[in-house]
């Protein structure tokens, strides 16, 4: 079957100016044309008229966790795996609603999770996994409880999200053992964080040998490590060994930044989950112990942004949202637009976001051989990032692969 879309106005993912009255052609879950004006097309065509609607690519959350469905993530270890997959349903349905075609999931999803969405008993985003994390003990994460001891203390955490690794060789292990499971990327922590109980945000997490073990093991499979990295000295230290993704870089400074820049690194902030957590966090449950470490994080995220782009350092985009507060995803577009171009935002979502999961040219772009994900938005989101605001409101069509997950024109 053959889909045209036509009179958009068209964002293609990099350009910021939109082109008017453009006619896309999609045929077997490809753009197969992009074209100015009107083209010829089958007589049992399918024809969207877009009426100067703007037609953009589908965006892509790269800091992603369906399984992440309690604000009190070490209560998850306790959940029936049943209940938490219903959950990551949910969330994974939500996402797409949202108009997003591709997550990256930074921990926790597995194959079969990816599996549900492609064979569509989920009706959610591609899923690109990283499988369990890989931590020291007593790192990011390591969700054991501070006040509950082992008889023997011989026995890592072995949560849903997270996987214990210490030592090059366990490292190494642990990663070839992710991978063999199908994972897209392997997730290390490198730096202390706030939902973990046992860890200062301050700390350096990982040896340099254990962390190139990671990127080693990583490459052999032509992929790469994304690592969990608030600290200025953990973005440093990704820099230098090789990590290709950094998430957070909450508190990255020049120096940092010029760093991940030199070395073809991206950095992925989440400062929605930061700002969400702060309002609402103690509604939905987050232990007080967590909530004290996310003092002047907000404020310090806002500044990386700024200190990114002045290096020139490619920025994605992520939310690392939890739970019940996975409704706030596209907030992240206000956040950030408080302080950088809508251009710039809508670039991170879709083209910075494809070049960082190694899908350039078929994923975050409206162009000839692209997979055909395509939200059709009423207005210009290059004008007003509000448009992708509301649980999808604004977005009258999502296709994803060719196939409209809504479609309301």
């Amino acid at each position: 079957m053959t889909i045209l879309f036509e009179g958009c106005r068209l964002f293609d993912g990099v350009s910021a100016e939109p082109c008017e009255n453009v006619t896309v052609v999609v045929e077997a879950g490809r753009i197969v044309d992009v074209a100015d004006g009107a083209v010829s097309a089958p007589a049992d065509a399918v024809r969207i008229s877009c009426g100067g609607r703007t037609l953009m690519p589908g965006l892509i959350d790269a800091h992603f966790h369906a399984l992440l469905v309690d604000l009190n993530v070490p209560s998850l270890d306790d959940m029936p795996a049943s209940l938490l997959y219903q959950h990551a349903r949910h969330n994974l349905e939500g996402a797409l609603g949202r108009g997003f075609t591709t997550v990256r999931d930074a921990g926790g999803a597995d194959l079969g999770l990816a599996l549900a969405v492609e064979r569509g008993l989920i009706a959610g985003p591609r899923v690109l996994f990283a499988g369990r994390g890989l931590s020291q003990t007593g790192g990011h994460g390591d969700m054991r409880s501070q006040t509950r001891f082992e008889p023997c203390g011989c026995s890592g955490y072995h949560g849903p999200i997270t996987r214990v690794a210490d030592g090059t060789d366990a490292v190494r292990q642990a990663a070839r053992e992710e991978l063999r499971k199908g994972a897209h990327q392997i997730k290390m922590m490198v730096s202390g964080g706030v939902l973990s109980p046992a860890d200062p945000i301050w700390m350096d997490q990982y040896s340099d040998e254990e962390i190139r073990a990671g990127v080693e093991e990583a490459e052999t499979r032509r992929t790469y490590v994304m690592a969990h990295a608030h600290t200025a000295s953990a973005v440093r230290r990704c820099a230098a060994l090789g990590v290709r993704s950094i998430e957070h870089g909450t508190l990255i400074d020049a120096e940092a930044a010029a760093a991940a820049a030199g070395a073809g690194a991206f950095v992925v902030p989440t400062l929605v989950t930061i700002f969400a957590m702060i309002e609402a966090g103690a509604e939905f449950g987050l232990p007080k112990m967590f909530a004290d470490k996310l003092q002047g994080l907000g404020e310090e995220g806002l500044r990386s942004l700024e200190i990114c782009r002045a290096a020139g350092v490619p920025t994605g985009f992520g939310t690392d949202l939890l739970g019940p507060l996975q409704d706030r995803q596209s907030q992240e577009f206000l956040i950030r637009g408080q302080v950088l171009p809508p251009v710039d935002v809508l670039r991170s979502a879709t083209s910075i976001n494809a070049a960082l999961v190694q899908r350039s040219g078929e994923l975050g772009t409206i162009a000839p051989g692209a997979v055909a994900d395509i939200l059709v938005v009423d207005g210009d989101p290059l004008a007003d990032l509000g448009l992708l605001q509301e649980q999808g409101r604004y977005i009258p069509v999502i296709m994803k692969e060719g196939r409209f997950h809504k479609n309301r024109l």
